[in-house]
């Protein structure tokens, strides 16, 4: 279709004219008609980014998603071991150091190789920052634990070693044989003192048996004293089984070792009696840890039923009087 023509009346020539625009009008106009299309490309490119997103941006929103969604599940199981690994420390101090005698590790040690700083400040100022140094500080603690605790199984392991050994020298036994105990006197606590009729420490356990009845050495150890006297304990052997351990035997009618003589359990060591403060004829018992004298009555598991160290330890709780 052929572009239509406009004229234009010439009153000088008396003649219809054709009218032509300027070139500089064309040039504005076309000018006008790019930038009203630009802008309306340029409007209509915001609006579609801002309300519906590209292909690429939708993929790599799905990633963000399945990342956040894959920390949430570390932070999770990282809390999970964190309870294990506190269910392990646990264990450690109340029930496997117990069992081989050794000190519980407090929180502060085993927590050492942690420094609480802000070791985390480059993986701030992101998306979901705080699940990503959450995650971090969690291992990190983990870590620090894990150390520590294989640092205590090889003390342990150590000790295991040993237990065999430490067995044979913990007190284990009674220090007579069971056939020839009358019966315990006196039990270990505040008992009537049978000279001066007031309520004394009793430091030990009272053994009544015959004259010369053999007593014998609870524990693998050494004679670290034997002593002779007219009061007090009289006639007493003392043994140092190790670890910490030592026993005493009072009122010996005679000693049968020397100091410094090497003992096996159930060896014997002297011959009840009655010497020293005594007012019948008995062994005195003495179980020390770390020089403090302690209940004897939980060093006779050997010879002794869980029935019948239920039954003793009951009777040891009803109310006595010394004989020494």
């Amino acid at each position: 279709m052929a572009r239509q023509k406009h004229y234009i009346f010439n009153q000088l020539t008396q003649n219809f004219e054709v009218l032509e625009t300027p070139r500089s009008k064309k040039v504005l106009r076309y000018t006008l008609i790019m930038l009203a299309v630009l802008g309306i490309t340029f409007l209509f490119a915001v609006l579609l980014f801002t309300f519906f997103k590209s292909p690429k941006e939708k993929s790599q929103a799905r990633e963000l998603e399945f990342m956040k969604l894959q920390y949430e599940i570390l932070n999770d199981r990282l809390d999970d071991i964190e309870v294990l690994m506190t269910d392990m420390e646990q264990r450690d101090n109340n029930l496997y150091r117990l069992m081989f005698e050794a000190d519980p590790i407090p929180n502060s040690v085993r927590r050492s190789g942690f420094a609480d700083a802000d070791r985390y400040a480059g993986l701030h100022g992101y998306m979901n920052s705080n699940l990503v140094v959450s995650a971090a500080r969690k291992m990190d603690v983990i870590a620090s634990q894990l150390y520590n605790q294989s640092v205590s199984y090889d003390t342990l392991f150590a000790l295991a070693r040993n237990k065999s050994d430490m067995l044979a020298h913990i007190p284990a036994i009674f220090p007579l044989k069971e056939t020839e105990i009358k019966y315990i006197s006196s039990y270990f606590g505040y008992r009537p003192d049978p000279i001066y009729k007031i309520s004394k420490f009793h430091s030990g356990i009272d053994f009544s048996a015959s004259l010369n009845t053999e007593a014998y050495a609870t524990g693998d150890g050494v004679v670290c004293d034997v002593e002779k006297g007219h009061w007090g304990y009289g006639n007493m052997v003392t043994i140092d089984h190790g670890f910490g351990y030592k026993t005493r035997y009072a009122h010996l009618q005679k000693a049968l070792v020397r100091k410094g003589q090497k003992l096996k359990r159930g060896q014997r060591i002297g011959l009840v009696g009655s010497t020293g403060k005594a007012t019948g004829v008995h062994l005195h018992y003495e179980v020390l840890k770390n020089d403090v004298q302690i209940d004897p009555i939980n060093f006779f598991y050997n010879d002794l039923t869980p029935d019948e160290y239920e039954q003793i330890l009951q009777q040891s709780t009803l109310p006595t009087q010394t004989m020494d």
